[in-house]
């Protein structure tokens, strides 16, 4: 038996990687140590980090390639890792730098797929931890709990039993893998047969098929209809990459969601509309709906790695000049999504896919990244709700990185901690501006929102 294989989605991460477009996610936090307490080293903090890795199996695992390219490549122990390979020191005290620097270089794919990068001594006093992994190994909201995974809920770090030495298992061999890859399309082929099967048994079953159907079209129209006009988000990249940040009270965004009615999702769409709109404004462009791949988390309970999420894609309103008006016609269309059954409608999609070829399958990942499907990405990711620390240091802002894909300039990620509201707006270098005049539009554009709510 060989190592978990990535799923269909997974793997779909992996193939549309690029030199130019490395599919890491990320975060970039900041911590302060309690006043008179000293902050921790770098080496405490990788002993830390160190003591704990055994929660996580997962990354102490490399990415291993079946043999003729027979199926899509499985996770198997990396017997050469070796924690100082994956958490690093920055020698420098700047903060922005540090995060530029950071996502600007991709992931050795010869070892475990993240890094942690620590600076003990930033220009400020504090400290800052910037963590990225590959988009095939988690999802933007398993980011989010690999940096919960360092931390704790109180300053007193939480003792746990250590996992004991970690002795790793030996890598299939070719054989193995290959027996496995045929058998895992056998038990495909056998899954679609057994589908009429099923409806024969159970014939109240075909009565689901029309309103799946209905989903799955709708799921469809909306990706591929209207294609995504051009912009200036959109175009060839260089490696270089650039995060402009922002934060606010979370309250702000409550009190805006509890006066229109709206999710806090509705909000970051509205708010980055909003940006959009000023940008395009002050570059004497033309105010045409930009189109945004949102995506959404299906993930069952249970499931603890990898990712479960689907991509819905929406015209943001940008030429509508009134923040409320934008908010309520973005609420009005992602709650009619949500209630025709689109997510699980696209969820049927990329679960059917899994059944398809492996070259099909990443024929079909190029086409949903395409710049002609979408502007760009707009990801909300919910954080935990109570103060978090690091040896005793609180988190005092984190910040989500969104991965660019080939064609793409910008993204956008919100992510909460505590009573924080993060906004990450991450772009190839030659945008830097473009992003950092979009961060503070996000910004403005709540406070738009904010003002008109308190004001009702």
């Amino acid at each position: 038996m060989t190592g978990a294989r990535l799923s269909a989605l997974d793997a779909a991460f992996l193939a549309i990687e690029s030199e130019q477009a490395p599919m890491h996610v990320g975060w970039a936090a900041v911590f302060r140590a309690a006043e008179g307490e000293p902050a921790p080293s770098f080496e405490q903090i990788s002993d830390h980090i160190a003591g704990r890795l055994h929660r996580a199996p997962r990354y102490r695992q490399r990415l291993q390639s079946v043999p003729l390219g027979l199926d899509d490549p499985v996770w198997v122990d990396d017997a050469s890792f070796d924690v100082a390979r994956h958490v690093l020191r920055c020698e420098h005290g700047d903060f922005g730098r540090l995060v530029d620097e950071v996502m600007s270089a991709p992931l050795h794919h010869d070892r475990a797929l993240w890094e942690l990068w620590v600076a003990d001594a930033l220009d400020d006093g504090q400290i800052a931890v910037v963590g990225k992994a590959h988009h095939c190994l988690v999802d933007g909201l398993a980011a989010v709990e690999l940096m919960a995974l360092l931390l704790d809920a109180t300053p007193e770090p939480e003792v746990q039993p250590h996992g004991g030495g970690w002795i790793p298992r030996s890598v299939p061999g070719t054989v193995s893998m290959v027996a496995d890859a045929v058998g895992n399309h056998v038990d495909k082929a056998l899954a679609l047969a057994r589908v009429p099967l099923g409806w024969m048994r159970e014939p109240s079953t075909l009565l689901q098929v029309p309103a799946q159907a209905w989903r799955v079209a709708q799921a469809v129209v909306h990706t591929a209809a209207p294609l995504a006009g051009p912009s200036r988000l959109n175009g060839a990249m260089p490696a270089a990459r650039h995060l402009a940040r922002v934060s606010r009270p979370f309250e702000d965004l409550r009190i805006i969601k509890r006066r229109f009615g709206t999710t806090v999702n509705d909000i970051l769409l509205s708010a980055s509309a909003g940006a959009l709109r000023e940008l395009l404004e002050a570059s004497s462009e033309p105010l045409d709906d930009v189109k945004a791949m949102v995506p959404v988390s299906v993930q069952a309970l249970d499931e603890q790695w990898g990712n479960r999420i689907v991509f819905l894609f929406l015209a943001l309103p940008c030429g509508e000049p009134d923040p409320v008006w934008r908010l309520r016609d973005i609420h009005v269309a992602m709650r009619e999504r949500k209630r025709d059954g689109e997510p699980e409608g696209a969820d049927t999609i990329f679960s059917a896919l899994g059944y398809a070829p492996r070259r099909m399958r990443r024929i079909a990942s190029k086409v949903l990244a395409s710049p002609r499907l979408s502007n760009l990405t707009i990801s909300n990711i919910p954080g935990p709700n109570v103060p978090l620390y690091l040896m005793g240091c609180e988190v005092q802002h984190a910040y989500p990185i969104v991965p660019l894909t080939d064609g793409h300039g910008i993204s956008i990620g919100m992510t909460t901690i505590h009573e924080r509201a993060c906004f990450g707006v991450y772009a190839q270098a030659e945008l830097a501006a473009d992003a950092d005049r979009i961060a503070r539009g996000i910004d403005e554009a709540i406070d738009e929102l904010l003002a008109r709510a308190q004001a009702a």
